[in-house]
């Protein structure tokens, strides 16, 4: 099963707006019960499909196209609202083909880990965006934490180094959101939390669906639940003219059909190695390395 994966920048109880401030590709093997997570960057300038006649958006980046997906704005008429425009882009553009979708906004997100009474993390490094002019900014040291909701949103949305780096910190603090999941004091409450949130998120699961994919979480180790990236150094960044904004924005250029092979093999189950055993999480500086949760 192919999962397209959102974490939505909008905040409240709704998915009207927002972009896809996290875009994940989730491969899940029932048969050898194994899950691998591929980051997707958000900055790619991608064709969007199914939008032209709404303002002529052919273009933007691909966190746009949850956005311009969504009831707020009315630009999409088809199936799945934001996640669905999102999917058809990421199949347009380079071959994905996800059979689901989640989406969570960070207040859903912040709910979340409270719910479960926060989640412990082991930094490798430090975060910190402190600066002459904002000497109180957020910070963590290096270290073994335990984070209510608020910090962990923090750490999965702060850019210290680069967008890639940003990857590995949500990918730790997943890994530990999985890890209290599946504590024993918190797997019995399992269907309690997925009734409660069920309003709360943006999906086509059934509630069913999401406790069979508990069950399969519930037997797994942490070293089948896989973290990839693409190699840094596919992209370069680059400045173009965005008509929406009215202005130049960033974005990262990179050749289309070399992620559409790395996706297809994603999703054939052929990269990255499945034999692959990973023991250590990589530094920032290492963003395209593979890493998997720790027990």
């Amino acid at each position: 099963m192919n999962i397209l994966a959102i974490g939505s920048d909008a905040r409240g109880d709704h998915y009207l707006y927002g972009l896809a401030d996290i875009i994940r590709l989730v491969r899940v093997d029932f048969v050898n019960a194994r899950v691998t997570i591929l980051e997707v960057p958000r900055d790619l300038w991608v064709e969007i499909p199914g939008i032209s006649d709404h303002y002529g958006i052919t273009h933007g980046k691909l966190n746009q196209a949850y956005l311009y997906g969504n009831k707020g704005l009315g630009y999409y008429d088809g199936a799945g609202e934001g996640p669905g425009l999102l999917a058809q882009t990421l199949n347009l553009n380079f071959g994905a083909q996800p059979h689901h979708y989640l989406a969570v906004n960070m207040t859903t997100f912040e709910n979340i880990v409270d719910a479960v009474g926060g989640i412990d993390v082991y930094l490798p490094y430090d975060i910190d965006v402190r600066t002459k002019e904002y000497p109180d900014a957020f910070h963590v040291e290096e270290g073994q934490h335990h984070f209510d909701g608020e910090t962990a949103l923090w750490v999965a949305r702060i850019r210290q180094y680069h967008t890639f780096s940003r990857a590995e910190s949500q990918n730790i603090v997943m890994c530990a959101l999985r890890k209290k999941l599946l504590s024993p004091a918190i797997v019995p409450a399992i269907p309690n939390l997925v009734q409660t949130f069920q309003r709360n998120v943006q999906t086509d699961f059934s509630p069913e669906q999401i406790n069979q994919l508990a069950c399969l979480a519930n037997q797994m180790s942490g070293s089948n639940v896989v973290f990839a990236s693409f190699p840094i150094d596919l992209f370069e960044n680059r400045r173009i003219f965005d008509p929406q904004l009215g202005a130049t924005t960033q974005i990262l250029d990179v050749d289309f059909n070399v992620l559409r092979e790395y996706i297809s093999r994603f999703q054939q189950g052929a990269w990255p190695d499945p034999n692959l055993v990973i023991t250590s999480t990589p530094s920032p500086a290492d963003a395209d390395a593979e890493f998997a949760c720790d027990d």
